[in-house]
């Protein structure tokens, strides 16, 4: 069992520390919101790689043999939602900036943070792809204890959650220190940007 809680923990941290296009945006999302959203968001981003870790010790080289094949049209999708979230933040940014005392008609609420986030970790195949070569890699064509896996599962789940919630402290702390609104829009602008540019790379890779 401690071999399964260590594998899963180094999985968990390894597909999670990478501060790509999702790490970004939650960091901004929580700076623009608040440390609620931001949490309900991480757990979004926790839960897709749980779901993702339980698929590659139930289906291992299988799973990784059914999704290789469609990755690039599934790296398209991740990358346009990522495109349209960049989008969304700079026109939100510029609108709030112009009129300080407009509000969103539609508030983004935890419940809806943590379902965008679920989805724009479950549409990345590289995370699956991850899992999948770990597990089966590590396993040998050995078949794993069902407590076994279900440790590494949890493991996972949990080194992901601790470091999104890090992520997402980060951004509130942010969010205290730039509340000025020209800090503001230029920190959604910067974050835009970045998202956009690894949106791009993510088409080219």
């Amino acid at each position: 069992m401690t071999t399964a809680l260590l594998d899963g923990l180094v999985a968990g941290y390894g597909i999670a520390i990478p501060v790509g296009a999702v790490g970004t945006y939650l960091v901004a999302l929580t700076a623009r919101t608040s440390l609620g959203t931001g949490l309900a968001a991480a757990l979004g981003v926790a839960t897709a790689d749980g779901v993702y870790a339980l698929v590659a010790v139930l289906g291992g080289a299988a799973i990784a043999s059914v999704v290789t094949p469609v990755a690039g049209p599934l790296r398209l999708v991740s990358a346009g939602i990522l495109a349209v979230l960049a989008v969304r933040g700079a026109v939100l940014a510029l609108r709030s900036h112009r009129d300080p005392t407009e509000r969103p008609v539609t508030p983004l609420t935890p419940g809806r943070a943590y379902a965008g986030l679920l989805g724009i970790t479950l549409v990345n195949p590289a995370t699956v792809v991850y899992f999948a070569a770990l597990v089966v890699g590590g396993r040998a064509g050995t078949p794993a204890p069902v407590l076994g896996q279900g440790v590494f599962v949890l493991a996972a789940f949990a080194a992901s959650a601790s470091w999104q919630t890090l992520l997402a402290g980060g951004g509130a702390l942010l969010g205290r220190v730039l509340t000025g609104r020209r800090g503001r829009l230029v920190t959604a602008l910067a974050s835009s940007a970045v998202i956009t540019a690894l949106a791009v790379r993510l088409v080219l890779t």
